[in-house]
């Protein structure tokens, strides 16, 4: 996690001091500590599940759960139990949860859920061509990227490149390549000799497919699929690529070309071929037989036999299931019949995309294709159209919060936050900084000391705060990593940026509880929940289960509260037929052991008999309920289910007696508990003293 200098603002607010409330009604006072009214009220109301008024006897009635709770999160502060580190942890973690709704614009991000699902209704079926740049670059190398990506529009719409745009983007490239004379590599060298040359042949005389883009794709994008698929990337929808691309694939109309994009990629150029409602999603099985990895193609095309007279079989009636289980040498799925999870467009080769949403209607299944995997039969198991935006409306919001998109609501909330605040800055004193920043923050050691001779400037104020050029300095020193060199003022501008944006979200953090009762209200029941929690855990819970000199004790005087009911110690005897269980019940009655019995009659064969012993509650086996008396049982019985014989004894009926701890320890501690809480309860009553204003209480709704 990175360290902030602007932790002050939400570590000095977040206090027991945030919660204060001198100002509201006190509806009762313990020990001479008030407590308000929109506290009692507002946990009354969540408390009774309704938000309409409730008779005054019903309010009453919770003066008494409600004082018992907050005797509870006294006794915890008294204890010291707030100030514990694992406490303020725990609840700085929650504070954090709460917090974040709160940090962005509900607006922009429930506009981007509903724009997300609309676009979700239509695919798009794009090109591209990526020219790459780091996220960082330098100016001049955003402008060599830009204007070599412009060249290549312009020749795949057909326009020649001029000699004096020719000239321009080779002064461009010097510039970008400054210093290569010096220190450049033989690899530095072919690539800048590579983007000239790249330049120098796009014209409209060497274009000669009639597909421009992908010839021109192959020979200039640095996506290296391109070489293979002329940056066909077939159909997608919305949050299946970065959200600059996806936002200019839906604005583009077919058949255009796109202005240069920036995305983290780089610069790309798009062309959309075409726009289609979706497809929904399908669910199906396949049989593969795969391709090996060093196959040739003739081996590919001799395998064709093989799914060949798979698909003979399964058109003469086998079991689609059965030939998967058999034959598929995807033993993932083959183990499911060939069942592989449902798909959406752009989510399989595009081989089996095609054949599977070919298929008419469920149950159908194709010829055999191949795919670069090997050859396939796929089998249409279901399909589904897309989901309402209600039932999507979870998943959208977690995979909006994976993508670029979420910054969308949170630069609109910074943005309202400073006007609101009347956001003041000072360009000169940031301008200043350019002579304190040197090589050292690109080794991660650069020292804020450094900024100390500036003279602590103001850069801006926000509110009644100001932050100066030695908070600006304090968090560069917090925030620095190794990095790869770039241009000083770049760096001054973006870490700038970093810094203004997460002071603005922290200013906001800080005066949440103020601004936001809502979440004071549930920021307050978190924390005193887990002061609660805690506490109880010491007094009660925890106290039982360790405390095993006093749980013996309680079970000493309260032992008979743990009783067994009736009870029946019972054999039974599981014969192999009627011939054997005649000679137990012989053996029965001569008053032969269970051991001396079972070696007996197994003597001729293991088989024959087997035994055990069991001690039956009533209920738990109906046969012995319906003899509920020592001895043997006069009939035998027969057990359809293993088809024995079965001769039951009865061999004692035990009274009522004491459970041991061992035997109800779940029993006994609970117990145990329950009566630890009652007498830490009395001790409360005994120590606070709650005095109720019935005027503030008579008011609440």
């Amino acid at each position: 996690m990175k360290k902030s200098t602007l932790g002050f603002l939400t570590a000095s607010a977040f206090s027991l001091s945030s919660f204060a409330q001198s100002n509201e009604p006190v509806i009762m006072t313990i020990n001479g500590k008030p407590v308000y009214k929109s506290e009692f009220e507002n946990v009354y109301k969540k408390n009774s599940g309704k938000e309409v008024s409730k008779e005054q006897k019903s309010v009453k009635e919770y003066v008494d759960l409600f004082s018992t709770f907050k005797m509870k999160v006294f006794e915890a502060e008294a204890n010291g139990l707030d100030t514990n580190a694992a406490f303020k942890t725990e609840l700085l973690g929650y504070r954090k949860q709460l917090a974040a709704p709160y940090l962005t614009d509900k607006n922009v991000n429930d506009a981007l859920l509903k724009e997300a699902y609309d676009r979700m209704k239509t695919e798009v079926k794009a090109q591209h061509i990526l020219i790459r740049i780091e996220e960082g670059a330098l100016p001049k190398d955003t402008i060599e990227a830009y204007t070599r990506l412009m060249i290549i529009r312009d020749a795949i719409n057909g326009k020649p490149v001029s000699a004096g745009k020719l000239a321009e983007y080779e002064s461009i490239l010097k510039k970008s390549s400054a210093g290569l004379s010096k220190n450049s590599t033989k690899k530095d060298t072919v690539s800048y000799n590579a983007k000239l040359d790249a330049v120098k042949n796009l014209n409209a005389t060497t274009i000669t497919g009639t597909d421009k883009f992908s010839e021109v794709a192959k020979k200039t994008s640095e996506d290296p699929s391109a070489l293979e698929n002329g940056g066909d990337l077939g159909y997608f929808s919305s949050l299946q690529m970065v959200y600059p691309f996806e936002n200019t694939a839906y604005k583009t109309n077919i058949d255009e070309i796109s202005m240069p994009i920036r995305t983290r990629f780089g610069y790309h150029i798009m062309k959309v071929n075409d726009k289609r409602p979706s497809q929904g999603e399908i669910l199906t099985a396949h049989i593969m037989v795969a391709f090996g990895k060093e196959m040739g193609e003739k081996d590919k095309a001799n395998l064709k036999t093989k799914i060949d007279e798979i698909s003979t079989k399964l058109k003469a009636g086998g079991k689609f299931e059965d030939l998967a289980r058999q034959f598929s040498d995807d033993k993932q799925s083959a183990e499911k019949g060939g069942q592989i999870q449902w798909f959406g467009s752009s989510r399989m080769p595009i081989e089996y995309e095609k054949a599977a949403f070919g298929l008419q209607k469920n149950e159908d299944y194709s010829e055999p294709f191949a795919t670069k995997y090997g050859w396939h039969i796929v089998k249409r198991i279901d399909k589904k159209g897309l989901a309402s935006f209600e039932d999507m409306k979870s998943d959208l919001k977690q995979r909006i919060g994976k993508d670029s998109r979420t910054q969308a609501g949170r630069t609109s909330l910074i943005a309202k936050i400073k006007t609101e605040n009347n956001f003041k800055e000072n360009a000169n004193a940031k301008a200043e900084f350019l002579k304190v920043i040197d090589s050292t923050v690109y080794t991660g050691k650069w020292e804020a000391k450094k900024a100390d001779k500036l003279g602590k400037k103001e850069l801006f104020n926000m509110g009644t705060i100001k932050y100066t050029q030695n908070d600006f300095a304090k968090y560069i020193e917090t925030h620095q990593t190794a990095r790869a060199k770039m241009d000083n003022n770049m760096f001054l501008q973006q870490s700038y940026k970093e810094f203004v944006d997460e002071t603005v979200i922290n200013y906001e953090d800080a005066n949440l509880e103020a601004k936001y009762p809502e979440y004071k209200n549930l920021l307050k029941e978190y924390r005193d929940g887990i002061l609660l929690f805690d506490l109880t855990d010491r007094e009660v819970w925890s106290k039982a289960v360790k405390d095993t000199a006093g749980l013996r004790t309680f079970y000493d005087k309260n032992k008979n509260n743990f009783l067994w009911e009736e009870r029946a110690e019972v054999t039974t005897y599981k014969c192999l037929d009627e011939k054997i269980a005649k000679e137990v019940r012989s053996m029965l009655k001569k008053n032969k052991t269970e051991k001396e019995i079972v070696e007996a009659v197994n003597k001729s064969s293991q088989l024959n008999l087997t035994a055990e012993s069991i001690t039956y509650l009533k209920g738990e086996n109906k046969d012995v309920d319906a003899n509920w008396n020592q001895g043997i049982v006069a009939s035998n019985i027969k057990d359809a289910k293993e088809n024995k014989v079965i001769v039951l004894v009865i061999n004692k009926i035990l009274p009522k007696t004491p459970k041991t701890i061992a035997e109800a320890k779940g029993m006994i501690t609970a117990e145990y508990q329950n009566n630890l809480e009652k007498e830490w309860l009395s001790y409360l009553k005994n120590k606070y003293t709650v005095k109720v204003n019935e005027d503030v209480l008579n008011t609440v709704k």
